[in-house]
């Protein structure tokens, strides 16, 4: 008898008929033996309305009463999920994020979740009942709800499976699986059979939105094994037919690259002229830092005359604000500010590249011939970004997923 956390996000929950579909899957777990818990999403588009209400009464609003606001949405999802369990004969109850409790720090909007109280979820599970737990959503150490920014749900799950040790945490979307890259961008993309954490934090923090960084990052730390796969197939996650995040152990054949990333919502900023000095890079970023202003791909140029430029690339919706910080900053000595938002962030991603050379170079030279000129690079053990036109993002994506035969 395994125990299974089952997740399901927005679309796999978005009206009564795909919260049926959803209660069918779980009932089929239940008659395979295995005690199950149930983490779910608000239905499609609830928490973008909700917080449409709460910019409407106020743009400045009061972050807790916003939590309050938001937080709605997974609870009556969860509400009538236990109810379509109910009419199928399963014994099912929903227990909000205070009731468990799932106990967070005090950053409302964004919190994190540090401790989660598995007593009566275990005495439940042990009873035979099915337990759905809304995601997004934990209580404070003030017992004020707070939520853990958008996306959250996954990281509910994982936490929860952690918690619970559970054999494997299901996450029900509206994809089958991880793919070598956006199937809508390259037709001929592949499915993944495992993957692992390592590779799948990259490519979750370069642009694929199939899993939120953070529970990635939880699952990694707790290894509790992830399983990604379709809420409108015939199968369940037992079937094991979708992509398994697991440890590199493992992965018994391991990819020279596992996927194709992509961003477009990066814009690049270079102050020009700035002095090249020893602290200098820790004067520029310290202010950005200080804002919550996350930045990336970072590139100093050669001196000349005492002078240097810092390229670097933020988030699109930070622009005006990163702007703003370094004109505001008197500390800071430059000559310009140029910026350019008309750029894409191009990643390779695999486990393979920690053995293997040459991946740079394929990367580099599919490019070139393309005519794709590379605009900053930037490296880890795994991974290889750079930052190109956007206009040219298709077409990177495409040539790159040929050049390193991941087609199907």
């Amino acid at each position: 008898m395994a125990v299974i956390v089952a997740k399901f996000g927005g679309t796999s929950v978005a009206d009564i008929e795909r919260i049926e579909n959803a209660a069918g899957k779980i009932v089929k777990e239940v008659e395979a033996g295995n005690k199950v818990a149930v983490v779910v999403s608000a239905m499609s588009g609830v928490t973008n309305r909700l917080v449409g209400y709460c910019t409407e009464i106020s743009p400045m609003h009061d972050v807790r009463e916003y939590d309050t606001v938001v937080s709605s949405g997974e609870q009556i999802t969860a509400g009538l999920m236990a109810m379509a369990l109910q009419k199928r004969g399963i014994t099912a109850r929903s227990w909000l994020g205070w009731q468990i409790p799932i106990k967070t720090n005090n950053v409302h909007g964004k919190a994190r979740i540090e401790d989660i109280d598995t007593a009566e979820i275990n005495k439940r599970l042990e009873a035979g009942e099915v337990v759905v737990v809304p995601g997004f959503q934990g209580v404070t150490a003030q017992n004020r709800i707070s939520t853990l920014g958008r996306g959250g749900s996954d990281t509910s799950a994982v936490a929860v499976a952690a918690a619970l040790e559970a054999d494997r945490c299901d996450i029900y979307t509206d994809v089958d699986g991880v793919y070598t890259a956006d199937p809508r961008i390259a037709p001929k993309a592949r499915k993944l059979n495992k993957i692992s954490y390592e590779e799948m934090l990259e490519l979750a923090s370069l642009g694929s939105k199939v899993l939120q960084t953070r529970s990635v990052e939880m699952g990694a730390k707790s290894g509790v094994p992830i399983q990604v796969l379709s809420s409108f197939g015939e199968f369940i996650g037992s079937d094991r037919k979708g992509t398994l995040v697991t440890k590199e152990e493992d992965i018994v054949e391991q990819e020279l690259v596992s996927g194709i990333a992509h961003q477009k919502d990066e814009s690049k900023i270079t102050v020009i002229g700035v002095e090249d000095v020893p602290g200098v890079a820790a004067k520029l970023f310290k202010p950005l830092a200080a804002a919550a202003i996350n930045v990336d791909m970072i590139v100093q140029n050669i001196s000349q005359d005492g002078l240097t430029d810092m390229t670097f690339t933020v988030p699109r919706t930070d622009l005006e604000r990163a702007k703003k910080v370094l004109k505001d900053d008197v500390t800071l000595n430059y000559q310009d500010i140029a910026v350019n938002e008309n750029v894409a962030k191009i990643s390779v991603v695999g486990i393979g590249m920690k053995s293997h050379a040459g991946v740079a170079n394929t990367m580099f030279q599919t490019l070139a011939d393309k005519g794709i000129n590379i605009e900053v690079i930037s490296t880890s053990e795994i991974k290889i970004s750079v930052l190109i036109e956007e206009d040219y993002t298709e077409l990177a994506v495409r040539s790159l997923h040929a050049a390193y035969g991941l087609e199907d």
